[in-house]
């Protein structure tokens, strides 16, 4: 896992987000920033890595095969598998 290499903030960068944070967010300016439109360059989960944890399955092998069938190439299929289980997991959550 790489770390990131982060430094310490000064006291005036301390204090500039401290004032920044007592601000409502109709007081900051943002008229200088400009928007961006063109996402084209944007990269999906750079930032947030949710935590994996490595275990051993067995699943049906026409369940494996269905997966792997629809994703290009056959791969990215365990993530498939993630996400449907996930999208389980957040119905059953739901429902109680």
């Amino acid at each position: 896992m790489k770390k990131a290499h982060s430094r310490s903030l000064t006291a005036k960068q301390r204090a500039e987000l401290k004032a920044l944070a007592q601000l409502a967010d109709n007081d900051i300016d943002i008229e200088s920033i400009p928007e961006v439109r063109d996402w084209s360059g944007a990269k999906r989960g750079v930032f947030y890595r949710p935590v994996k944890q490595q275990l051993t399955l067995r699943l049906d092998a026409d369940v494996v095969a269905w997966f792997k069938k629809r994703a290009p190439g056959g791969r990215g299929y365990q993530s498939d598998i993630n996400s449907a289980l996930r999208t389980f997991v957040a119905k059953q959550a739901r429902r109680r």
